[in-house]
């Protein structure tokens, strides 16, 4: 349901004051004035720019300054470590949490290395292998999303991406403890629902989430990739339309000029986003958690007539 109509349907209902409604309603209602200023063809672009921008921080960036006592787990435990995905252990603002993330290099040589943060089948094993470790133990499960894609080459396929990618998302829909996915950097096509099917999905200002980059968009419509600013205004992957769309449950703000300018304070407001959303969920009945979650994402792409 789109977020105008929640926010519709809310604002129709009696006693609203002192409930939890309330409180829902005010949330909604801060999201859509977020959204109320319909972004530019220019203006998608330019989040399509920052969400690549080579100096914006990636997962390790996050980890050094929102986590304490972080360590890194390797391997699928068959067949070798994936460095394109990065899995952990830390403290979180106190709480243990259990981290999967896509790191992407800064230098050619690191980028390399880590196949341009695109994972293979052993990255994602290696990522459900960390999200049962996290629902062994009862910790909440933190993704961070910044991918072109998952790696279509022809040994990736060979070794079962599809089926690797399959079966992280059913994994993610069964995991009994609080999960939040945050798009912090260029969310594409199944690399990154991979790791997104959680209770919460937060995106960064000027993140973009898609099925398809603007240029492989671009080419498939136009047979011109050159047209991929066209391509990107036409599906809009900006975070105020995914917003919009309920593809995601809410924004999380940048600094002035976007997260690569003040890597600090990017960390600082992308934790308060965790730990809200962390707070909200944590309060549910495990049973219930995984009910509502299998629900919200059967009824993504779900036609309404009138």
């Amino acid at each position: 349901m789109r977020l105008r109509e929640r926010l519709s349907k809310l604002g129709g209902m009696k006693l609203l004051r002192g409930t939890k409604l309330s409180g829902e309603l005010e949330r909604l209602q801060e999201q859509l004035d977020r959204i109320r200023a319909e972004p530019t063809a220019e203006d998608i672009w330019r989040s399509v720019e920052l969400a690549r921008h080579q100096d914006r921080p990636y997962t390790l960036d996050y980890v050094a300054r929102m986590f304490e006592d972080f360590f890194e787990l390797h391997g699928d435990r068959g067949r070798a470590d994936d460095p394109a995905l990065v899995t952990g252990i830390g403290k979180l603002d106190g709480r243990t949490v259990v981290l999967v993330g896509h790191q992407t290099g800064r230098d050619l040589k690191e980028r390399t290395r880590r196949n341009f943060g695109m994972a293979y089948p052993e990255g994602y094993r290696k990522a459900m292998r960390a999200m049962a470790l996290a629902d062994r133990h009862g910790f909440p499960l933190v993704t961070m999303i910044n991918t072109p894609g998952a790696y279509p080459g022809v040994a990736a396929e060979q070794h079962g991406q599809g089926g690797a990618i399959a079966r992280s998302q059913a994994a993610m829909a069964r995991l009994s403890v609080p999960t939040v996915a945050c798009v912090i950097g260029e969310g594409g096509s199944g690399g990154a629902v991979a790791l997104a099917v959680a209770d919460r999905v937060l995106m960064q200002e000027h993140a973009i989430y898609s099925v398809i980059s603007p240029e492989g968009c671009a080419a498939i419509l136009w047979r011109d990739a050159g047209e991929a600013r066209k391509a990107a205004a036409a599906f809009k992957p900006d975070a105020a339309h995914c917003l919009e769309l309920g593809v995601v449950d809410a924004i999380v703000a940048e600094p002035e000029g976007g997260a690569h300018t003040d890597a600090d304070a990017a960390a600082l407001l992308l934790e308060q986003g965790i730990l809200r959303a962390l707070e909200e969920i944590e309060a549910l009945d495990p049973l219930e958690r995984r009910r509502l979650r299998r629900a919200k994402y059967r009824a993504m792409g779900v036609l309404a007539s009138g």
